[in-house]
């Protein structure tokens, strides 16, 4: 029997990319789900994937979605009553992100800047304080954050983007350190045919040029991995051994090889 069975889980990001590929893995996994993205309709459809896959494989599950942005924290204590409502309440993997592609650092405007960090770390700090007690007072638990390579660099035409996945990652490193009874570490999903990939290859900015020269480069070199395989990497390790990647950054490489990168957490 899969690890996922009859566990609850959120999922931000629900509504397109990996965080929509994921969520219809763990369905079929035998996972229940509480989805989460800011886009209704998009969600809305995932809500049905999800339904589709669990049936299919057999699994009498309920999976709920609420639309909004899990960094406003009403909507983070809502996603939390519905994973506690559900009953067996595992944990969370915050896969929304905004990318915000084009402008150099002074050209972006505070509302794109703000949307970024709240998609990220602020977001992940909502579902940190209103899930983590409930899971430590379980003793276990999930809490996944995906990460990128962007947090490592300095990219003209994504600088929020990279200063907000930097964040994100300390983030896991510190409630790893301060709550090691959970299970808690960084997927990096690779280089993924997602719809920030075309928003990268149409940006606008001073940024732009030295964006699209990149990302146009992965599209037609044939680097992009689809949504579906970077969601079974991260599929693979939350059914098998997750907390061997505790504290650590697992990334996908050269399509679907898992590397376990030490970040020095302590604890």
């Amino acid at each position: 029997m899969s690890l996922l069975a009859n566990k609850t889980l959120i999922v931000t990001g629900a509504s397109s990319g990996v965080g929509q590929a994921l969520a219809v893995q763990l369905a079929r996994a035998g996972a229940s789900l509480v989805l989460n993205a800011r886009r209704k309709e998009p969600l809305r459809q995932t809500l049905t994937d999800c339904a589709n896959a669990s049936a299919k494989a057999g699994h009498d599950r309920q999976h709920v979605c609420v639309a909004g942005s899990a960094g406003q924290a009403d909507i983070a204590n809502v996603l939390a009553t519905e994973a506690l409502n559900l009953g067996h309440f595992h944990g969370f993997i915050h896969a929304a992100g905004v990318l915000a592609p084009g402008p150099s650092l002074w050209e972006l405007p505070e509302d794109d800047f703000d949307k970024v960090f709240e998609a990220g770390p602020l977001a992940a700090h909502r579902l940190i304080r209103t899930c983590v007690p409930h899971l430590l007072a379980e003793g276990q638990g999930l809490a996944v954050f995906m990460g990128s390579g962007a947090a490592q660099i300095a990219q003209p035409g994504i600088a929020a983007y990279c200063a907000a996945k930097a964040a994100l990652e300390h983030t896991m490193r510190q409630l790893a350190a301060e709550a090691p009874a959970l299970t808690t570490f960084v997927y990096r999903p690779g280089i993924v045919d997602t719809p920030m990939q075309t928003q990268a290859r149409h940006s606008k900015g001073s940024g732009a040029p030295q964006l699209k020269a990149i990302f146009n480069a992965w599209k037609k070199n044939g680097e992009l991995l689809s949504p579906e395989d970077s969601a079974a990497a991260l599929t693979a390790i939350l059914d098998n051994e997750p907390h061997s990647f505790h504290g650590r950054i697992a990334t996908v490489e050269h399509g679907r090889m898992i590397l376990a990168e030490s970040t020095g957490v302590n604890g």
